[in-house]
């Protein structure tokens, strides 16, 4: 299994989204999206395809808005678990408009609404809850990052 080491627990941010959507993924992962259309993920069957083979993991929330994000070590209590693949440790967690494509990355800080946290590259079981508009996620070394939905993810 991979060597790990956990976000701090203290690690919290907040992004605001005019799409009612939260993006985890890899940039290396979803890079070969770069040139495709910036609201590729929107078609559903191009959404379903990349979350089962692990690139990204798009909820769909319950309203547009700010959200408080906080990284924990471990959820009990999860709305979603599935599998990412993180080739590179550098994973976008923001708004869904910020997802790769158009010919634009989420690699500027300061034009997109969300962060960019590291982890070792490897396979991970991503956990996630939502409660009003605060939104924890836990990473957890995984052997597997292909998923099996039949449906795109909502929150709430």
């Amino acid at each position: 299994m991979n060597t790990f080491e956990r976000p701090d627990t203290n690690t919290s941010f907040s992004f605001s989204t005019d799409t009612a959507a939260l993006a985890i993924f890899d940039m290396q992962a979803i890079h070969h999206r770069i040139t495709d259309t910036p609201d590729w993920w929107t078609i559903p069957e191009d959404e379903l395809a990349e979350l089962n083979q692990g690139n990204i993991v798009v909820c769909h929330l319950p309203t547009d808005g700010t959200y408080d994000v906080q990284l924990v070590q471990q959820l009990t209590d999860t709305q979603v678990r599935c599998h990412l693949h993180v080739p590179s440790g550098q994973i976008f967690i923001g708004a869904g408009e910020d997802i790769t494509g158009g010919d634009l990355q989420p690699d500027d800080p300061t034009v997109v609404s969300g962060q960019i946290i590291t982890l070792p590259p490897g396979n991970y079981e991503l956990s996630v809850h939502l409660n009003d508009h605060k939104i924890q996620i836990s990473f957890i070394p995984a052997r597997e990052h292909h998923n099996s939905q039949i449906d795109s993810i909502r929150l709430g």
